[in-house]
């Protein structure tokens, strides 16, 4: 049976600057040197994603585009409007559009839908501060099934403050 690895992660840290709707927020100078240090520590554990699904707001294709450039090979994006705001249900329906051959996964998104999803996946309240990213891992013949019979382990949880 594959191991499937998952990834969440919460955007980095946003601003919060008068005259942007809460879609278009842009990331802080704090959240735009935090995004590649959390990129650069998942690909020296080893885990570069081959796919990354990410809301389409703003903040989180600025997370993105500031990690991309320290994964090797570059991970496909696919940017999915249902993530905005979103939560566990959304995250599974994600999860079940990825291609067979896709084993390891980034998805990025929002507050409190991030937290409650890691909380429900490890089984243990986990809070989700901007930039963090939860590592878990499944063995899971599609990631349908990884959803639906899957016995999700916990590996570990990156922090950007932790990295600076």
């Amino acid at each position: 049976m594959p191991q499937r690895r998952l990834i969440l992660m919460r955007h980095a840290k946003s601003s919060w600057k008068e005259g942007s709707s809460d879609h278009e927020r842009p990331l802080n100078e704090r959240g735009r040197a935090a995004a590649p240090l959390v990129a650069a520590e998942l690909q020296k554990r080893g885990w570069t994603p081959e796919m990354v699904v990410a809301s389409n707001a703003r903040r989180t294709v600025e997370t993105w585009e500031r990690m991309r450039e320290n994964f090797s090979p570059t991970p496909q994006i696919v940017l999915d409007s249902s993530l905005y705001l979103s939560g566990y249900s959304e995250l599974v329906s994600a999860a079940a559009q990825l291609p067979g051959f896709c084993q390891s996964a980034l998805f990025l998104g929002h507050n409190p839908g991030w937290e409650m999803a890691a909380s429900q996946l490890s089984g243990e309240s986990l809070e989700m501060a901007t930039g963090m990213a939860v590592l878990f891992t499944v063995e899971a013949a599609t990631w349908q099934s990884a959803f639906l019979n899957g016995d999700w382990k916990f590996v570990s949880i990156i922090r950007p403050r932790e990295l600076i």
